[in-house]
């Protein structure tokens, strides 16, 4: 059986399996074998939908009850950078916006951030 587990933070948290192995799994507990179903279209969000900009970050993550220290850790940066972000100091590449996006559960930052 073809299996990835997926961790975080050390436990595991996903498992993945081939399409293949996942009919098996449905077949053995004697379920029904489900079809493919095609990817769902999302909305394309309205020009006016406006999410959070860098400048809200410190209170976004702190209305979440994280302290600086943990969502630095857990994105992968140092606290010190940041803070330096929250302040406005440095622009953090996409990356580092999409996992700050991530663990504060923002759907997305804005580009002109």
């Amino acid at each position: 059986m073809d299996l990835q587990i997926i961790k975080r933070n050390g436990e595991p948290e996903y498992a993945v399996l081939s399409w293949e192995s996942y009919q098996a799994l449905l077949k053995a507990a004697g379920l029904k074998e489900r079809t493919a179903t095609p990817d769902p279209v999302l909305p394309t969000p309205a020009p006016e939908q406006v999410h959070p900009g860098l400048d809200q970050l410190r209170s976004l993550r702190e209305n979440k009850g994280l302290a600086l220290e943990v969502l630095a850790r857990t994105v992968g940066i140092s606290p010190s950078y940041l803070g330096m972000i929250e302040t406005g100091e440095r622009l953090p590449d996409l990356a580092i916006r999409r996992s700050l996006a991530w663990e504060l559960g923002i759907p997305g930052w804005r580009e002109a951030s």
